[in-house]
């Protein structure tokens, strides 16, 4: 069957292709695929005044799956899932076998000052918060220059 183009891209094609398979992908997605496609590690961060406030949204994570690291004054927040779900019949035959793997990370500048007892965190409902102090930074050298004759 021949079907009307618009400069050289079929619109049917375009159509089942995209629109189907973007439905299909939808709905056969794991809680932690749907954080990763929308707005994986949402995080809001708060000036309190003497601390920061930060709340990174972790929906489908436990406390478990979760490491906070300081290197170098950023502070790294990865997450890492592993799940498996084996269903056999009567018979133990697989009759669904799935497994899924997850990972993600931020890094956030915090300041060469601030060391790991400093940053207090808390996970509970998905969601953790992380208490970081203001601390003065370092003076930085002003830049000299030479003059070229």
């Amino acid at each position: 069957m021949l079907a009307p183009s618009i400069l050289g891209r079929s619109f049917v094609d375009d159509f089942f292709n995209d629109s189907f398979d973007d439905m299909f992908q939808e709905m056969f997605r794991t809680p932690y695929e749907h954080a990763s496609a929308g707005g994986l590690m949402c995080t809001d961060v708060q000036d309190m005044g003497d601390h920061y406030q930060m709340e990174m949204e972790l929906p489908g994570y436990q406390k478990e799956d979760l490491k906070a690291n300081l290197k170098n004054g950023y502070l790294t927040i990865s997450a890492e899932h592993k799940e498996e779900n084996d269903q056999k019949d009567e018979n133990g035959k697989f009759v669904r076998r799935e497994r899924y793997m997850g990972h993600c990370q931020r890094s956030f500048y915090v300041g060469e000052n601030i060391t790991q007892n400093d940053i207090h965190a808390g996970f509970e409902d998905g969601v953790l918060k992380l208490t970081i102090p203001k601390k003065e930074a370092n003076a930085v050298e002003e830049q000299k220059y030479i003059a070229i004759e």
